[in-house]
């Protein structure tokens, strides 16, 4: 066998349906509650923010959702997207397991993100909408929703965390490319965005805060909706397209994980790649252990409390329970700008409460140093938030050689590093640092969770 093995599915073996895993859990998810009235929120509720085909996403406990067939043909552009066995990875740690990736770089925007950025531009069109307004980090998701903007004719305003907006132009500069506006988060075009500043006139930024002032204009304007890329049931569902493909291209390679790796920030790209195994483990089928991996400087999902919340840092969001660092918290300004959010999906944290998955945390020289051994061996140069990925995968492979397991390993590389080569370059140099929160503004911030009352 060769060095390197690629699984290709042709394009007509797309999936035609989204699997939605509401269908099949155990337990159903706490609802998400007005911070007003504390009462489970409605569709009505949720209408100045996203279209209703989106809201009905979002609750529905269906198995199955069909893909529209405009989503699929722009789907085409770049899936089904390859699964590689990485067999020069295997041989550098001289470890007995079998390493699978599933690769997502290969979309026109160098990440996961279209799968939800199309669909969600698609059902915004329907419904009239000629402008949305989004948060990004890293700029992964902002660059896909702008790509998807530009196909169906959409305004795309994103506001970029102010680090990453500073650290990552060339983000910035493909979100312009595709006719996007990006504006540094916080900014001065927005009421939440001013009372940031004038508190704090340096302030690094947060996906709490952007996600404050997109929501602001989105909620003003009739003709703007919201569009988010991570945390939410309907994006989570709309990435199961990456889960449903890999299962096909593991059957072609023979294989079948036992262990399944993911970064995690929000949840989707991990909710992606996880999501139709762990719906299989639940029908009766194998059930391989599911590993998030998240970053140490923002760590939600080992750190945090789970508890209701807002999703935003001005609270003008709806509260879900989800693991969570409080709303408040704003991460130090590591590379990986796509993991530094305060919460996590509430379908991730219900699992994580459900104990169907688990959790684990790392630093940013160690998963780059993970990333620089992946590109020497397979030479894909994966993005900062794919290295949490890479890392936990190594780790696993590691444990299979201490133990003597030849056990599969899949995890999802969910983007590439092409436009984070200032990060690479800080590493090589030296001069790229473990960054910690602070443990007192992270106690701050769990203590001011707001109050919710227990069921009756």
């Amino acid at each position: 066998m060769g060095e390197q093995t690629k699984y290709l599915l042709d394009e007509s073996r797309i999936p035609k349906r989204w699997y939605n895993i509401q269908a099949d859990l155990p337990k159903p998810m706490a609802p998400v509650l007005h911070p007003g009235t504390m009462q489970p929120v409605g569709p009505d509720d949720l209408a100045p923010l996203f279209p209703m085909a989106l809201i009905m996403q979002e609750v529905t406990t269906e198995r199955e959702i069909d893909i529209p067939e405009p989503v699929r043909e722009i789907y085409r552009l770049w899936r089904p997207a390859p699964l590689f066995r990485a067999h020069r990875l295997e041989k550098a740690l001289g470890t007995p397991a079998k390493i699978f990736y599933k690769y997502e770089g290969v979309s026109p925007a160098g990440s996961h993100k279209p799968n939800t950025a199309v669909a969600q531009a698609f059902y915004n069109r329907e419904a009239g909408i000629k402008r949305l307004t989004t948060e990004t980090g890293a700029g992964q998701w902002g660059s896909s929703l702008s790509f998807a903007g530009a196909l169906f004719g959409i305004d795309v305003t994103v506001f970029q965390v102010r680090v990453s907006y500073d650290q990552k132009p060339y983000r910035r500069a493909l979100m312009e490319s595709y006719g996007a506006r990006c504006l540094p988060s916080p900014s001065t075009e927005t009421e939440y965005g001013r009372s940031v500043l004038a508190k704090r006139p340096d302030h690094p930024g947060s996906l709490g805060i952007a996600i404050s002032e997109a929501v602001e204009i989105a909620a003003k304007n009739d003709d703007t909706k919201y569009a988010l890329g991570s945390v939410l049931n309907h994006v989570l569902l709309h990435q199961t397209i990456v889960g449903l493909e890999s299962m096909e291209q593991m059957k072609m390679a023979d294989a079948w994980p036992d262990v399944i790796v993911g970064c995690t920030g929000g949840g989707s790209n991990f909710a992606g790649i996880a999501f139709p195994f762990i719906g299989e483990g639940l029908r009766g089928g194998a059930k391989p252990r599911i590993v998030a991996v998240e970053p140490a400087a923002c760590p939600s999902l080992t750190r945090g409390k789970f508890a209701y919340d807002f999703g935003d840092t001005g609270h003008m969001t709806p509260l879900t329970k989800m693991h969570t660092l409080g709303s408040t918290f704003t991460p130090p300004g590591f590379h990986a700008g796509g993991l530094r959010y305060h919460g996590m999906a509430p379908l991730v944290s219900h699992l994580k409460d459900l104990e169907l998955i688990e959790a684990t945390a790392y630093h940013q020289r160690e998963c780059f140093a993970a990333g620089i051994a992946f590109a020497r061996a397979e030479g894909i140069l994966p993005a900062p938030e794919a290295n949490h990925a890479v890392k936990g995968a190594i780790e696993e492979a590691l444990r299979c050689k201490r133990e003597g397991r030849s056990e599969t390993i899949l995890f999802n590389l969910c983007g590439h590093g092409h436009f984070d080569m200032a990060a690479y370059m800080a590493y090589t140099a030296g001069t790229l640092t473990d960054q910690s929160y602070s443990e007192e503004e992270l106690a701050m911030a769990l203590a001011g969770l707001p109050s919710v009352p227990e069921p009756a």
